[in-house]
């Protein structure tokens, strides 16, 4: 038996290249799949197998996550919550935009808060809940443009933290992934030419991360083996925060 056999892994951004890197790992350890997308990811889902199902869900409708999850949870239960959708809008901050700022808001940081909260009951359940949130390195240090997506990854990494010390009593650990730019097609447009060479070079390890790294810290921190780490930002930015 795998790892998550008998248990419901919901993935959100599940169309997108971390996500479906996110969904392959973990059902390749014998998890259930509820696959959340504004896309219809009833494809991905056929793909896995038998037992997964595809939710269409815009997270930036409070609504329709306070629906869409409890509807996931009676039919499938919910064990682990990996918020992984986000926007990736930039812009210089003396330039505002201010829709762009609320929609990054909206999805990067009121949205994964939102789904934890509609969760909760299953995860209190489980008895082993996992909320795992995926951040980046902009959260943790400043960059260009990225006013906007700086501040809402890192207000999810204080999110993390708070509802890591607020469920602890009930099994759930919450933690949260900070990756630096990761090659999915729609990064590499935005990171194409003599700014992704640069970006590379900015790197210690000197390359972008892959969709599977990324999968592999989501699936061990949802693993039993990382049961007592909880609050945590798991840098797998190849050490660009360290400089």
């Amino acid at each position: 038996m795998g790892e998550f056999e008998g248990l419901t892994v919901l993935v959100t951004g599940a169309a997108g290249g971390i996500g479906r890197a996110m969904a392959e790992a973990f059902a390749a350890g014998g998890a259930r799949l509820a696959l959340v997308d504004r896309m219809d990811a009833g494809e991905l889902a056929a793909e896995l197998g038998q037992g997964h199902r595809a939710f269409t869900l815009d997270l930036s409708d409070p609504a329709a996550i306070a629906s869409v999850v409890p509807e996931i949870g009676e039919a499938m239960g919910i064990d682990v919550l990996v918020n992984n959708a986000g926007l990736g809008i930039v812009f210089p901050a003396d330039q505002p935009d201010v829709a762009a700022w609320d929609a990054t808001m909206a999805v990067n940081l009121r949205a994964p808060w939102l789904m934890a909260v509609a969760a909760l009951p299953w995860l209190k359940r489980s008895g082993r809940g996992r909320v795992i949130n995926v951040s980046s390195q902009a959260g943790v240090v400043a960059i260009d443009e990225h006013a906007a997506y700086g501040a809402s990854k890192a207000g999810l990494n204080l999110l993390t933290k708070v509802l890591a010390v607020e469920w602890a009593g009930h099994g759930i650990t919450v933690n949260a992934i900070a990756p630096t730019v990761v090659e999915t097609p729609m990064a590499l447009v935005g990171w194409a030419g003599e700014k992704g060479e640069k970006a590379r070079r900015d790197i210690p390890v000197g390359r972008f991360a892959q969709p599977r790294e990324i999968a592999a810290a989501a699936r061990f921190l949802a693993s039993s083996d990382a049961a007592i780490i909880t609050g945590e930002v798991l840098m797998a930015d190849g050490g660009y925060s360290l400089r």
